[in-house]
């Protein structure tokens, strides 16, 4: 027989408990029996392992189930409200949050405005003006955020630095992760906004289905995001998708365009109501876009290319001249779909960011 080194007792019940703690939260509200069985683990260690996570508050017992025959069993349920997180979006001319439990449902929103041309200061103000209020307007104690992620234009290095922005006033070098880490007092991230928008996508969203994906951006400026078998591509320093930083691909002179004499909803309503200018600007403009995105879909060849942000909200306005300007630009061009999230998109995605942390940081998971 081989005997246990000191350290294996303890990697045993890590073990055990991730095991339990993954399924717990898989089966819902489930029975001692239940988790036994998919688990594999023998009914002493599970109830070993509940009271352990009970004590740790991620856990709780459920009343016996009245309608049941003979000897109630004990129910069991993963508490989602034992922390929350928050996802925060500091985009150019917005600061949206969303607050969540850890089962990721969203019980509060915030948003406000910001100038474009505000010093970085000033939007990172409001960001966490914007945080804070999320948190206190849904009556929740700060202490109980557990993670913040943000997400913003720009590249963003691992350690969640904007090494570099081009539409965002004095955001280049701006350690966007440490300053929010001081609006809780917690553990904070940061991010590209296109990569996390095509993380929520893939989460929660309208690809939920696909393993390859090219998320495209669109309101204040333009960007793309890409997810290669389910994983972001972010590349070697976090460029990857940064096509529309490249002059000749048009992006940043299309956004100008749109609406150099209108804002974008105007031009979009006018368009849908058949005003025929508009409808040539848009199609210009849906042109621009499909010069860049087919460049990123005959690269990756994904299976869907979701158009996000606010201009998203257009529908098929915009989507139809991109379908029909892809199709003349693609050998075998993707299906192009509008994101799931409109505008919230980015704070989703900064929420599965911040919920990944804490279940692989603080779950174990």
């Amino acid at each position: 027989m081989t005997e246990l080194r000191p350290g294996d007792a303890s990697l045993l019940r890590k073990v055990n408990t991730q095991v339990t703690l993954r399924a717990l939260r898989r089966e819902g509200v489930t029975t001692l029996t239940r988790l036994g069985r998919v688990t594999g683990l023998s009914r002493q260690t599970v109830e070993a392992v509940l009271d352990e996570l009970g004590e740790r508050g991620y856990v709780r017992e459920l009343p016996p189930d009245e309608g049941a025959m003979g000897r109630p069993a004990r129910r069991f349920a993963f508490r989602a409200d034992a922390g929350h997180v928050v996802g925060v979006e500091v985009g150019g001319d917005a600061v949206v949050a969303a607050l969540a439990d850890l089962d990721g449902e969203v019980i509060a929103w915030e948003r406000a405005p910001v100038p474009g041309g505000a010093a970085a200061h000033e939007r990172l103000e409001a960001a966490g003006r914007t945080a804070l209020k999320c948190v206190d307007g849904a009556g929740l104690a700060r202490r109980r955020i557990w993670a913040v992620a943000a997400g913003t234009p720009g590249i963003v290095d691992r350690t969640g630095r904007v090494s570099l922005s081009l539409t965002l006033p004095g955001w280049t070098g701006v350690d966007l992760a440490g300053l929010a880490g001081g609006w809780f007092g917690c553990t904070a991230l940061a991010a590209n906004d296109a990569n996390l928008a095509a993380l929520a996508e893939h989460w929660r969203g309208s690809a939920r289905h696909v393993s390859d994906l090219v998320y495209v951006l669109l309101g204040h400026r333009a960007g793309a995001g890409i997810l290669i078998g389910g994983r972001l591509h972010q590349g070697r320093r976090g460029a990857a998708g940064e096509i529309g930083t490249l002059r000749q691909v048009g992006w940043e002179r299309a956004v100008r365009e749109l609406a150099e004499d209108a804002s974008a909803a105007e031009v979009f309503e006018a368009a849908l109501a058949g005003d025929r200018a508009a409808v040539r600007r848009v199609d210009r403009y849906a042109e621009h876009l499909a010069v860049g995105a087919s460049a990123l879909a005959l690269t990756v060849d994904p299976d869907l290319l979701v158009l996000g942000g606010a201009h998203a909200r257009a529908g098929d306005v915009l989507l139809d001249p991109l379908r029909r300007h892809l199709a003349e630009l693609c050998v075998n061009a993707p299906e192009v779909v509008a994101s799931a999230f409109g505008d919230e998109g980015v704070a989703m995605g900064a929420v599965r960011l911040a919920l990944d942390h804490v279940e692989r940081e603080m779950l174990g998971l």
